[in-house]
């Protein structure tokens, strides 16, 4: 899976543009790499929601139980969004190969139109003429020894014409299943979006309902990105407020007390200490999109810290991995933002967002929905840092 992934990764890397919008100067080789990346994105998010499926259903916390289920409507609306980007480009791979075949056709049915116009002009022609007109039976001898020389190849260019016209309706009908299909994908994408909202708006309540603390984080959360002059600033802080909720959740609990007689030692105080993943489980990249921007490239006069994804409308944004989220918020010149504390060290930071769900202090599954990207041609960037340094996303797939 994790191979599928990266070549996923790779055939983005390579396409420019903005996926999922009718570029008429597209060449037909761009529109067949677009629709085999859609094909391939849909196919994961299909696999990574009948896991969560799974998941979600030998889940026995509640919470744990509705984490998986959001995470796996949310890759059924990234499955509903590549499939139509897939069906786009069908539409667009299916309609450039009957503009050629009119084309041909138009080319084909020139000579047999004059050919057929020829043949009916003789075929008006009077018997009574044929016979006064000096000349005019070896005229008829010679007419019909060259439409039986002629025939065979009016024959073959007909059958190959027959042919031409069963291949456009063919594609017609090809053409008639692909739009079925888009507006089915469509319909579908509604009723999943719809879904997810009244998911999210019931798992809102219970959250509320079950952490009173958190309104008090999010609140100092918001401050913190108020005062932040940059996005660098404001990520040291909230990795400062992380390291030291890490440093206060690994000190040891209460010990019991020992029993008479028996020795006491350091080590009985000591926590147990667990060992520091080099890499994300379950890494995925946030957004289905194509990627227009890479880790390190040239943007502003200065290397990029992450990687940019040039997306469809509204388009589902889901959590790269797992983790609880520190800011979620709007930040100067970036739009809504997320910023997710991940296990051993690593923070990921989501822009460009329209629309935020989830909530300082959630804790997310690798999946989890977090909002939506906005209209038009929209852009979302996923930076990642390992200890607060940046490091490319890309990476983290081959993992």
């Amino acid at each position: 899976m994790r191979a599928g992934v990266l070549l996923m990764a790779i055939a983005l890397a390579g396409a420019a543009g903005a996926q999922g919008l009718d570029d008429p100067a597209q060449n037909p080789a761009q529109t067949r790499r677009d629709l085999a990346a859609a094909q391939a994105q849909a196919g994961q998010a299909r696999v990574r929601a009948e896991r969560l499926e799974r998941d979600a259903q030998q889940a026995t916390a509640a919470a744990d139980k509705a984490a998986k289920e959001a995470a796996a409507l949310a890759a059924r609306i990234q499955e509903a969004e590549a499939q139509i980007v897939a069906d786009e480009a069908q539409i667009r791979i299916i309609e450039q190969q009957r503009r050629e075949l009119r084309a041909q056709l138009a080319q084909r049915q020139k000579p047999l139109v004059e050919l057929t116009g020829a043949l009916q002009r003789l075929s008006r022609r009077p018997p009574l003429v044929a016979l006064l007109r000096p000349g005019s039976l070896a005229d008829s001898v010679h007419t019909r020894a060259l439409l039986e020389s002629m025939l065979p190849q009016v024959q073959r260019r007909t059958a190959a014409l027959r042919s031409e016209l069963a291949r456009a309706r063919a594609l017609q009908e090809q053409a008639k299943a692909a739009e079925t299909a888009l507006h089915e994908e469509i319909a579908a994408l509604g009723t999943r979006r719809r879904d997810l909202g009244v998911m999210e708006a019931r798992q809102r309540q219970a959250a509320r309902e079950a952490n009173g603390g958190a309104s008090r984080e999010a609140e100092r959360a918001l401050a913190l990105g108020e005062k932040a002059r940059d996005l660098g600033g404001l990520l040291q802080g909230l990795e400062q407020a992380a390291a030291l909720r890490a440093r206060l959740s690994a000190l040891p609990g209460p010990v019991l007390r020992p029993a008479a007689g028996q020795m006491v030692t350091e080590a009985a105080y000591a926590p147990s200490p667990s060992p520091t993943p080099t890499a994300l489980p379950d890494f995925l990249l946030p957004v289905a999109g194509r990627l227009v921007s890479g880790f390190g490239d040239a943007s502003r006069g200065t290397a990029a810290r992450g990687i940019t994804l040039s997306v469809r409308a509204q388009a589902q944004v889901v959590a790269p991995s797992g983790g609880r989220i520190a800011f979620a918020g709007p930040f100067a010149g970036y739009g809504q933002i997320i910023i997710i504390d991940h296990p051993g060290g690593f923070t990921s930071l989501i822009t460009g967002l329209a629309q935020i769900s989830a909530q300082v202090g959630d804790n997310v599954v690798a999946g989890s929905p977090l909002g939506a990207a906005g209209g038009g041609r929209p852009q979302i960037t996923l930076e990642l840092r390992k200890d607060g340094k940046p490091v490319n996303p890309l990476d983290q797939l081959s993992r």
